[in-house]
């Protein structure tokens, strides 16, 4: 295990290592992978995601399931170090041990980052917390995102682990596209369901979501949602969440938006438009829709469940599986009315904490490899 804790960043080094090290990242292709890695080449090589379809060739932004955790691929591929970020969701905690003897037995060290402590898939913590008890105690070195999910670590596996933040989402030009909002237009308060994850209790807040903003001068309500929830008929069709907010939308209290996945153009434009993001999360650890709004000067309000508050939310409110402020919500939304919407993070910024994040990964491939600690 690693030594002292690392407190956010480390200082960008821009010597190169002595050669390439490869990494099989599982994945490599998702947004947070592809944003720690430098800008330019520094020594760092994240092998392409196999396509599950035919493991043989690779794909890009093809990666589910994670074809880098069968034991078979570990066997038979060239790689230095093994960094595991996300996709072993379904897995038997035994199979993951599998993989790990098989790492062991190539002696190829396993670096594993921690974003999820309580993943927001699950509605029963059981099987992650299993999977976790075999990744974490086989890691040569953890990392996670907050200072208070570093605590959590060190509490339940006696680690510490490196802390380094979560880096953009937005791409960097499309930040530097983002528009000061009109003062004159309505403060537009957002709650986006997606597709209704384990973790998400909407119908817990809408209530007072309704209320507050009613409350607040000239502001609107807009509620998004995918068609698989919200069209009758969906493969996740919540009906009574469908008539509910229908019954809402009809009574003037929110505008609802029920459409499919957006595209990452969308996305962005999407929360661009909000003044405020609300998160309806009952647990969680970590958001990259928290950073992406970070990146286009929304607002966010999160519940105190998890580490959002660390990883810098604007506010926050009380929300756990076993209870719920509405009050919180009413305060956290009126602070940040009454606050103003933040600016977004520079591009300047966040190029320099990429830039180091990349030199921190990049040393503790390093150090995985010689033996010394982080």
């Amino acid at each position: 295990m690693v030594g002292n804790r690392v407190l956010v960043l480390v200082i960008a080094d821009p010597a190169p290592l002595a050669r390439t090290r490869t990494v099989a990242s599982v994945p490599s292709s998702h947004v947070y992978v592809r944003h720690v890695a430098a800008e330019v080449d520094d020594g760092v090589y994240r092998l392409p995601d196999p396509d599950p379809a035919d493991p043989a060739r690779s794909a890009e932004q093809v990666w589910w399931p994670p074809v880098m955790l069968q034991p078979d691929w570990v066997a038979s591929h060239d790689f230095d170090v093994f960094h595991i970020q996300f996709g072993f969701d379904a897995w038997d905690p035994r199979d993951l041990q599998k993989l790990i003897l098989e790492l062991a037995a190539r002696n190829k060290p396993l670096i594993y980052t921690a974003h999820d402590l309580r993943n927001p898939h699950h509605e029963d913590r059981r099987l992650h917390d299993a999977q976790l008890d075999v990744l974490v105690p086989a890691a040569s070195t953890v990392i996670t995102l907050t200072e208070g999910a570093a605590s959590e670590i060190r509490r339940r596996w006696s680690c510490d682990a490196v802390i380094l933040p979560h880096p953009h989402v937005v791409p960097f030009e499309r930040m530097r596209r983002t528009a000061a909002r009109p003062a004159d237009r309505p403060f537009r308060v957002g709650l986006h369901l997606k597709s209704l994850r384990a973790s998400m209790d909407p119908a817990r807040l809408l209530p007072q979501l309704i209320s507050s903003v009613q409350a607040l001068p000239n502001a609107v309500l807009q509620v998004n949602g995918h068609r698989d929830v919200l069209d009758p008929g969906g493969a996740r069709e919540d009906p009574q969440l469908r008539q509910y907010l229908g019954k809402a939308a009809a009574r003037g209290q929110l505008e609802l938006h029920v459409h499919d996945y957006m595209s990452d153009d969308e996305l962005w434009d999407y929360l661009e438009s909000l003044d405020v993001s609300v998160l309806p999360y009952r647990f969680g650890t970590h958001s990259g829709w928290l950073e992406a709004c970070r990146d286009l000067g929304t607002a966010v309000v999160a519940p105190d469940c998890g580490y959002y508050a660390d990883q810098g939310a604007t506010a926050t409110y009380h929300h756990h599986e076993d209870s719920y402020d509405p009050a919180s919500l009413d305060r956290a939304l009126r602070q940040v009315f009454d606050a103003g919407v933040p600016s977004a993070v520079s591009v300047d910024e966040r190029r320099r904490q990429r830039a180091d994040i990349a030199a921190a990964h990049r040393r503790i491939y390093q150090d995985a490899l010689t033996g010394t600690s982080a």
